[in-house]
């Protein structure tokens, strides 16, 4: 039996996702590898966990759109001044955008001008924002469902707005009840048990959002062994 192999909410931290790979002796040919999304804003390079998370994908593994994924398609492929200022202003799209080289002045807007949504030309983030729009939001195995926030307790998974999938939160972990075990990330561990280690909830639920980007630790969880592994920020 391959070893699956979850790992969720990089954000942009590209060293610690290549160290947490190395660390667990990540082989495609004998893992699946399934990423739960938040691949970018805040941390130091989401261009570069990008282009690996593409290389990973080609190679075999799955990978999930998380909600800042969410959030970077409405602010890109809209007019619109609320997603974008939502994004690039209060959830780290600004460090996202820096990283494919473009500077504050091409991409800020000032709160006292008129909207004129930025023209940012660049072929590596067109052909990123290409690759997460495609993402799907769940996998379901016999025994686990993958997703990025979670699910709505007494809906079908099939029925759920990929919405919800990506961006609900106490509603989901502390109603579920259903039989197949959810591994999800989005909500930061040490919310959940007070601690950046993995956490492992009674109703079959398992958190593995160490909270990398501010300070914590890049997890990654090994089923079916419930192995776990983990790089520490240095932050």
């Amino acid at each position: 039996m391959k070893r699956i192999l979850a790992i969720s909410d990089i954000h942009g931290e590209i060293e610690l996702f290549e160290r947490l790979l190395s660390d667990v002796n990540y082989d495609s040919s004998h893992d699946q590898l399934i990423l739960l999304g938040d691949y970018v804003d805040r941390g130091p390079n989401s261009k570069k966990v990008l282009d690996k998370v593409i290389e990973l994908e080609s190679e075999g593994a799955f990978v999930l759109k998380g909600n800042h994924e969410d959030m970077m398609i409405k602010a890109l492929t809209t007019d619109e001044e609320r997603p974008w200022k939502n994004w690039v202003n209060r959830n780290g799209g600004r460090t996202t955008l820096e990283s494919y080289g473009f500077t504050p002045s091409e991409f800020l807007v000032p709160d006292e001008k008129e909207f004129i949504k930025p023209k940012l030309r660049c072929v590596t983030l067109a052909r990123h924002l290409d690759f997460i729009q495609n993402l799907e939001h769940y996998i379901e195995l016999e025994e686990y469902i993958f997703v990025h926030a979670g699910v709505r307790p007494n809906l079908a998974l099939e029925e759920t707005d990929p919405y919800t999938l990506m961006w609900i939160r106490e509603e989901f972990y502390s109603t579920y009840s259903g039989q197949k075990t959810i591994v999800f990330g989005h909500t930061p561990t040490k919310h959940l048990h007070g601690k950046h280690s993995i956490f492992f909830g009674n109703n079959r639920i398992i958190g593995i959002d160490g909270g990398a980007v501010f300070g914590g630790q890049l997890n990654c969880l090994e089923l079916p062994n419930l192995d776990v592994y983990c790089v520490k920020s240095h932050k």
